[in-house]
């Protein structure tokens, strides 16, 4: 295997090859196993980006499907009066690119919270993988899919409900992703500002600050500067409106 190794600078989540969704594309129908060879040919490049380095810019065309290895990126769309709207927060495991599939220019742009890691799959090579390795359109559809119902059931949540709903819906959001890539979903960094999360949920960042101090007050969270540890996750799926014990978002 040539891919990406494990983060070498040791300050950000890294996921396993085996738990990123580039795992999925490259497992043939009826198979435990991906074509290891195989997907090592498809990923041809590999690319590092500091803290604020932009992945891609709204416009641009759509060249590679990205994967991130560890690190995390927010994608943002560009508005009218030039500020920016983000649209989501990527976390090691998931993939980038998906939305410009269609128009083959990517509709937003992405940049790095942290020094992040990414798998590139230029998109002839895609191609290729769909040609050789049976059920890689299904996959696709699949993988689409769940990041799909995960948007609609989060902005669900989010457009009927006030901050504080907002927030603990957002980091039960948080947690069931990082658990289903096999990290710890009670105690992450954060690696988004406060501000970023307020331009997400639509909030001042002042608010946000407020609300993370409420929480630790009603018991609901430890965060020391942006380490966040979870330590009522049924308050928060109360709060959020969502059923405890389950995993909503992931």
């Amino acid at each position: 295997m040539n891919l990406m190794p494990a983060n070498p600078r040791g300050d950000a989540l890294s996921v396993a090859c085996q738990d990123c969704s580039l795992f999925q594309l490259a497992l043939p129908v009826g198979r435990d196993e991906p074509d290891w060879a195989l997907l090592d040919r498809v990923v041809k490049r590999r690319r590092l980006l500091e803290r604020g380095e932009p992945l891609f810019q709204p416009g641009d065309p759509f060249l590679f499907l990205y994967a991130v290895k560890f690190g995390s990126l927010k994608t943002y769309v560009s508005l009218p009066d030039g500020h920016d709207q983000i649209t989501g927060f990527h976390l090691p495991g998931e993939l980038l690119g998906l939305d410009a599939i269609d128009g083959e220019v990517h509709p937003c742009g992405a940049r790095a919270l942290e020094p992040t890691g990414l798998c590139e799959v230029p998109l002839n090579r895609l191609e290729e993988l769909g040609e050789l390795v049976s059920g890689v359109q299904r996959q696709m559809l699949r993988i689409m899919s769940r990041q799909l119902l995960h948007d609609q059931r989060l902005q669900t949540v989010l457009c009927r409900q006030n901050a504080d709903e907002r927030l603990a819906a957002f980091l039960l959001s948080l947690s069931d992703r990082l658990r289903g890539r096999g990290f710890d979903g009670d105690r992450f960094r954060l690696s988004m500002t406060r501000a970023d999360i307020g331009n997400y949920l639509g909030v001042a960042k002042e608010t946000v600050s407020r609300l993370f101090t409420r929480f630790e007050r009603a018991g609901l969270l430890a965060i020391e500067h942006r380490q966040l540890r979870l330590l009522d996750r049924q308050g928060l799926a109360a709060l959020a409106g969502v059923p405890a014990g389950t995993t909503p978002f992931r």
